[in-house]
């Protein structure tokens, strides 16, 4: 089965299985025995068999995880480009290391929403109980007015995880999206979101040449990297401009993105000293610290957030009498 007819493994499932391929990699085990090696839950493990099977049969590592389900559209992305460089090891490390950091964020963010999530939960119990204990709200009305913010609240989340997950496909060259031209625009959300494409771009890139591969069949794959419509479309001009005979400097000064003037001044200097690829992987690793930092900052700070609009909320319901009654519809109440 297609894994785009599949959900994506747990996080921590991705960084256990990138964790085990790379040590596996590293001992000089060959892939085929590799993955008949490799341990996950019991969920996961049916995915590992399938893909070990694909490649028993002659396909290849990326191919096999994505006919699986194994691999998600950018791991299969920089697991190709890798092996056209050579052996996938940096970017087993790499992949793991960056599922065991967002598994570990998004346990953190759960635990600290935990105290909101219940004080709402029990705000919407309790705030239409004098209704319902007066007459004023029937049963099915005070069962309604619970379930239907419940409801919105879930539906604005799985929508939200909807349109993650996709902001993390790689986008089809030549398409174009308004939504994704707008995700760039949030505060804060949208530098993120570009700092991390370009991140992904610029460390496949500069994999790519420390492997030996030439520029002119690096750039392509790194271009597959960009899950971002508008972000591909900006650098698919850069590779034309350096395919057209610009050094890759000179290429990127007319573009605008977070991190431009930094990512610029290392790629100069390591044209000009001959150490491209090792200033691009340099700049990579600066973006990925800068990135861990934000997302760190944005689990701390965002469950502070829900819980102050939660008790606010629940003040003004208790200050102004304002509750679920005056929302229903007449035959509720």
């Amino acid at each position: 089965m297609p894994s785009s007819s599949r959900g994506s493994l747990p996080l921590a499932e991705r960084a256990a299985l990138f964790g085990q391929l790379a040590a596996l990699e590293q001992a000089g085990v060959p892939v085929e025995r590799a993955f008949a090696m490799l341990q996950l839950l019991p969920a996961s493990q049916a995915r590992v068999v399938a893909a070990g099977q694909q490649i028993a049969k002659g396909r290849d590592l990326a191919g096999a995880g994505q006919c699986s389900g194994l691999f998600s559209a950018l791991d299969v992305t920089l697991l190709q480009a890798a092996q056209s460089a050579g052996s996938p090891a940096r970017v087993y490390q790499r992949l793991a290391k960056h599922y065991e950091q967002q598994a570990q964020q998004a346990k953190n963010l759960r635990s600290r929403l935990l105290l909101p999530a219940a004080m709402l939960l029990l705000a919407l119990l309790v705030q239409p109980l004098p209704s319902l204990v007066s007459g004023l709200l029937s049963p099915a009305g005070y069962v309604w007015g619970v379930l239907q913010p419940l409801l919105l609240i879930v539906l604005v989340f799985y929508s939200g995880r909807r349109y993650w997950q996709r902001s993390q496909t790689p986008a089809a060259l030549g398409s174009a999206s308004l939504l994704d031209a707008w995700l760039l625009r949030l505060p804060v959300l949208g530098a993120a979101h570009a700092r991390r494409n370009v991140r992904d771009y610029v460390e496949t890139l500069g994999l790519l040449l420390e492997a030996g591969l030439p520029m002119f069949s690096a750039l392509p794959k790194a271009l597959a990297t960009l899950s971002n419509s508008q972000l591909r479309q900006d650098f698919l001009a850069l590779q034309l401009r350096v395919l057209g005979g610009e050094s890759l400097a000179v290429a990127l000064r007319p573009m605008e993105f977070p991190g431009q003037p930094l990512l610029l001044g290392l790629i100069a200097s390591g044209e000009a000293s001959g150490t491209l690829a090792a200033s691009l992987l340099s700049y990579a690793q600066h973006e990925t610290l800068a990135l861990a930092s934000l997302q760190e900052q944005l689990a701390t700070w965002l469950p502070r957030l829900a819980y102050v609009l939660v008790a606010l909320w629940m003040a003004y319901g208790l200050l102004t009498g304002a509750g679920i009654v005056s929302q229903l519809p007449p035959e509720l109440r």
